[in-house]
């Protein structure tokens, strides 16, 4: 008996004690024999809904993605992009469908690209900016633009400047802020910002930030403006958090984050507050976690997360706590382990782990309320093709 036809007697084995049938009468259910002599006809049941939390695999892609770009389309498909494989930088592009739980390979983008960003557009395209190219051994400043519609690819605009390990956010006038960066081949940490408008599909300098960095975050909170967190910079690990507003085009400071942080994650909280977690910095790899309130504009810090993490996964479940997976560290190399944020009791705890270990990988929460993480890279199979989905 598969384990669904198994859960479904079981449970209709406890209805019917309940109702003070004998189990064994489920040799023949139809046949049971109710009060007053009414038989027990078959009834329509739903699917049965499984009922603890866990990872199942979500299948295989058709190439390994290191450190892929994942968004999730507004046709509820997720699109997985670039990164790197064994062979280096990649220009491949695959769709994950949720409803049939298949993996599908659609057009490939116009440049092999790694540690590029991916927004999806008010327009519903994805606009995917910067990078770095072993093809061409060459940082980035070309942009493309991915249409569902045709599963196709074309560009757009280029950016200024070349960058990789920056951030793109989307802002709600419709334009991207684009930020910070690194180039090998161009003076290191970038300071400059651009806004990329989707109508014009062209890039124009915006602000430059405070202080050069990359490898941070960059989060929408409150009345359309944009964090960032931490990264590195000339200096090196940054503590520091900056906040744009959009309606001046400029920059303002907020307190002091209690550790510089890089390869860390920031998660908005269904409360409006912003969650960071894990990262290095210069005194090892953490596991702490600070909470920034974009009203008092300052920081505090929150208790611990169960484990180190470096570049893991973070996504906000749709009951309001934060689904943290994976990641590396050098005591335990990269990490199966997985844990939840609840921010109303402000604990972490962990919950099942992956399936196998693995760090930089994509996540994304589907529609059906299940995280997707796709990708990564481990010590046992080294670049990951596989995916896995977490059912809260």
């Amino acid at each position: 008996m598969n384990s669904k036809k198994h859960l479904s007697a079981l449970l209709l084995s406890l209805a019917l004690v309940s109702a003070g049938c004998q189990p064994e009468a489920l040799d023949d259910p139809s046949s049971l024999v109710l009060a007053e002599g009414e038989a027990l006809s078959a009834q329509p049941s739903a699917p049965v809904v499984p009922l603890l939390a866990g990872w199942a695999s979500a299948g295989s892609m058709a190439s390994a993605h290191h450190g892929p770009i994942i968004v999730v389309l507004n046709t509820g498909k997720v699109l997985v992009a670039g990164g790197s494989n064994s062979s280096g930088t990649t220009a491949i592009a695959e769709l994950y469908d949720p409803v049939a739980g298949t993996w599908s390979v659609t057009g490939s983008m116009l440049s092999d690209r790694g540690d590029a960003t991916a927004t999806l557009l008010s327009n519903g395209k994805v606009l995917v900016a910067g990078g770095y190219s072993n093809a061409t051994s060459s940082d980035l400043s070309s942009a493309e633009l991915y249409d569902p519609a045709t599963g196709t690819w074309s560009a757009t605009g280029s950016m200024a400047t070349t960058r990789y390990a920056h951030t793109a956010t989307l802002l709600t006038t419709g334009k991207v802020l684009i930020a910070g960066g690194y180039a090998d081949y161009g003076g290191g940490p970038r300071i400059g910002a651009e806004l990329y408008d989707p109508a014009t599909g062209t890039f124009a300098a915006a602000n430059p930030l405070p202080e050069a960095r990359y490898g941070h975050t960059a989060t929408p909170i409150s009345s359309g403006r944009v964090l960032l967190t931490g990264g590195a910079s000339f200096s090196g690990y940054l503590a520091s958090a900056v906040v744009y507003h959009p309606g001046t085009n400029s920059w303002g400071t907020t307190t002091t984050m209690a550790a510089a942080r890089f390869g860390h994650t920031a998660t908005l909280l269904a409360n409006g507050r912003v969650l960071v977690t894990g990262g290095s910095s210069s005194s090892g790899y953490l596991n702490g976690a600070q909470v920034f309130n974009p009203i008092t504009n300052t920081w505090s810090t929150t208790v611990s997360m169960t484990a180190a993490r470096y570049r893991h996964g973070a996504t906000l479940l749709s009951n309001g706590k934060v689904l943290l997976s994976g990641g590396y560290t050098p005591a335990s190399g990269p990490l199966a382990s997985a844990e939840l944020y609840d921010p109303t009791a402000n604990t972490f705890t962990t919950t099942v782990a992956m399936g196998s270990a693995r760090h930089s990988h994509g996540t994304a929460a589907l529609s059906n309320g299940k995280v997707l993480a796709a990708g990564g890279f481990n010590f046992v199979t080294y670049y990951l093709s596989s995916a896995e989905l977490y059912t809260p």
